[in-house]
């Protein structure tokens, strides 16, 4: 874009209005698709979580259900808020040091002397994989308020691995 574009009009042109409109503002064809196209981009950018699943992301949004893990010498904690969902609409999976987190979402509201009526349903799978070995057999779930806390102990070869490194100045 040069300096001569942000200028309203030009010295010799005496038709203002005309010099106020780009080239492709000119063009219907080119207005409309770039019309279409910011619809598109208002329209999907608006939705946010309520989109289907593409690629990797899961059908309540990329993230969901948001985790936090934390990682100590011992054991590795991942906690995921997982709202609106009850302990039976939740799977928890580990299988080759992969934590796998799947779901489904039902939700259904109703107001007949209004007329309104809104559903949703939708799945999700999280998966999270770790580096470490963790004893399988002592893993430990529990689900609170919509809060799923899941303990993943390390294996006493994993905790020898953890290495102090000094930092220089």
């Amino acid at each position: 874009m040069s300096v001569r574009d942000l200028i309203p009009w030009g010295r010799n042109n005496g038709n203002q209005v005309s010099s106020l409109l780009r080239d492709d503002d000119r063009d219907p064809f080119l207005s409309l698709h770039r019309e279409v196209n910011r619809l598109f981009d208002d329209v999907f950018r608006g939705f946010g979580s309520g989109l289907p699943s593409f690629g990797n992301a899961s059908a309540l949004g990329g993230g969901w259900p948001s985790v936090e893990i934390s990682d100590t010498d011992k054991e590795i904690k991942v906690t995921a808020e997982v709202p609106g969902l009850e302990e039976k609409d939740i799977e928890v999976l580990l299988n080759d040091g992969v934590l796998t987190l799947k779901g489904e979402k039902h939700s259904e509201s109703e107001d007949k002397d209004r007329r309104f009526s809104e559903r949703y349903y939708g799945r999700f799978e999280r998966r999270i994989p770790f580096g470490v070995k963790v004893k399988e057999d002592q893993v430990d779930a529990t689900f609170k308020n919509g809060i799923l806390t899941i303990t993943l102990p390390k294996t006493e070869e994993a905790q020898s691995q953890v290495k102090r490194i000094a930092i220089k100045s």
